[in-house]
């Protein structure tokens, strides 16, 4: 008999501890944060060796001072009880503006001061300003692109699915995800058209928004959100609630997204027919449903299946990628998710993978189940995206199986 009060921990068991203090330090992030982000180029690009005049380093930390205490007060207005979208704007500029510069004065600060010490390049004094000037360089030039990438319409990307057990008759399903459109202070009116002129020209059969349509209430982004009453598909437009919607009334945007045409798949499935074969397309709410305190609203996987045929392939929209250890456990064939942003400004995707098990694009999860992961449509809050592009995503479903002969 084995004394299992002396057997080593599971890798699990392990890891757990590991992931408990990881979370408990994730607590304090919000209020380190700010500090870091701009105390350490303060630090890097004024008193590290560069000898600027007084009057320049007295009023480049004044600047840092005023981004330190600006910051965080424009974005409690902005996104507060008081709601200001001009304050929403000024701070989440300031905080895509400051997660960059810390990033490339850590980056610059350090490797390319090494480089320049190890080439021999200028004294102290002249290595410190030359690090001063290219972080302020690649900061500007990466702020401009990326401001540029997060208001255009995104590129479709498309690719092919297989799924085991599709049917022959639903080979070459067309389904056209968006999701992640987080409709906000800045007016996005014409962009929204233009993206759903986008999908239309996809020719789906499917169109999914897997949620967090907006920030804000329905009624209050209703302009932005109205285009996608435009978008068509030959079989049904589905929808599921993403965790934005639980900070701004999200019936509000059930409702609103029902009248627009579209069917929220609130713990529910429909049917999709073609060729003689048979898909269910399921939908559950976020998982952050059930602590919003709003009657009725909870991921309910169970539910959503309810009266479904369990040989039936399965499509399951969820609005974030770590529901798919459930959706693998009830053997779920294909799960479309999106929450991630893939990341949105690098390298902030390396805090997405502490929360998600996928940042973008396809992986395999337990046996059968297939996760979708889409970088979004949108951007939420600073309003850059750095190396991690928005995209509308075009689905091809595959099946294995040949079509019989008539």
């Amino acid at each position: 008999m084995t004394d299992t009060s002396t057997a080593r921990p599971t890798e699990g068991e392990a890891q757990a501890p590991r992931q408990n203090r990881l979370h408990r330090l994730m607590r304090y992030f919000p209020l380190i944060a700010p500090v870091l982000l701009w105390a350490v180029p303060c630090w890097v690009l004024l008193h590290s060796g560069q000898h600027w005049p007084l009057p320049v380093a007295l009023v480049g930390t004044a600047l840092f001072a005023l981004g330190l205490i600006g910051m965080p007060l424009a974005m409690m207005r902005g996104h507060g009880r008081r709601q200001q979208d001009r304050a929403a704007i000024v701070g989440d500029t300031l905080l895509g503006a400051s997660w960059v510069l810390f990033t490339w004065s850590v980056l610059i600060g350090v490797l390319f001061r090494l480089a320049l010490i190890v080439a021999g390049v200028g004294e102290s004094q002249d290595r410190a300003r030359i690090v001063t000037w290219a972080t302020l360089g690649v900061t500007a030039v990466l702020l401009a692109w990326g401001y540029a990438e997060a208001r255009r319409v995104p590129r479709v990307r498309r690719l092919d699915v297989q799924l085991p057990r599709l049917g022959a008759g639903l080979d070459g399903l067309r389904v056209v995800l968006i999701t992640d459109t987080h409709y906000g202070p800045l007016d996005r009116t014409r962009w929204s058209a233009r993206v759903c002129e986008t999908v239309n020209t996809l020719e789906a059969d499917l169109v999914c928004h897997t949620g967090d349509i907006a920030d804000g209430t329905a009624e209050r982004r209703r302009a932005q959100a109205v285009p996608l009453g435009t978008v068509r598909a030959t079989r049904a437009r589905v929808y599921v609630t993403g965790n934005h919607e639980y900070y701004s009334e999200a019936q509000g945007w059930v409702d609103l997204m029902d009248e627009l045409g579209w069917e929220p798949l609130r713990n529910r499935h429909l049917l999709l027919e073609r060729g003689g074969d048979t898909l269910v397309v399921a939908g559950v709410d976020d998982v952050t449903a059930e602590s919003s305190g709003l009657a009725g609203h909870r991921a309910h996987l169970a539910g959503a299946l309810q009266g479904a045929d369990p040989d039936l392939p399965v499509l399951l929209l969820a609005h974030q990628p770590k529901f798919v250890d459930r959706a693998a456990a009830a053997g779920i064939d294909l799960q479309l998710s999106g929450h991630t942003h893939g990341g949105q400004i690098w390298p902030f995707h390396h805090l997405v993978r502490i929360d998600q098990p996928a940042l973008a694009g396809l992986s395999h999860h337990g046996t059968r189940t297939l996760l979708y992961t889409s970088r979004g449509t949108g951007f939420w809050g600073p309003p850059f995206r750095i190396f991690a592009p928005s995209e509308i995503t075009l689905l091809v479903l595959r099946s294995p199986h040949l079509p019989t002969s008539p």
